[in-house]
């Protein structure tokens, strides 16, 4: 069994595992507002996947089939349209993350170093 065919999905699930947990440590609001996360990550991925397309077919980057699973759509593979909804969550969980860190320190007067 090849296990190089799921890099790419292994490093999505890899920064997935490392900010969904923010969502309940921190209580995160973050999933009570789909629509608005959805239009976030929407607004963000739109002008990339379009790059990506036309530099694709342009020639100028490829994907290595070796290491995705080997659905394309467009010519992406599936993991690519997967990066433009993974990266913006964990960036928005990350940025969501802090803004409780320091809310929670304005709060208690302490630092941030000091807040769990």
């Amino acid at each position: 069994m090849n296990l190089t065919r799921y890099s790419y999905v292994a490093m999505l699930l890899f920064c997935l595992a490392g900010t969904l947990p923010l969502v309940r440590l921190y209580r995160l609001q973050v999933f009570q507002r789909p629509v608005r996360l959805v239009a976030a990550i929407i607004v963000t991925a739109a002008p990339f996947v379009v790059w990506d397309l036309w530099a694709t077919h342009a020639g100028h980057w490829s994907f290595d089939r070796g290491q995705t699973l080997g659905w394309r759509v467009a010519g992406l593979p599936l993991e690519e349209y997967g990066f433009f909804v993974v990266i913006p969550l964990a960036a928005i969980l990350a940025y969501e993350t802090v803004r409780a860190m320091r809310a929670r320190s304005a709060d208690s007067g302490r630092s941030l170093e000091e807040v769990p």
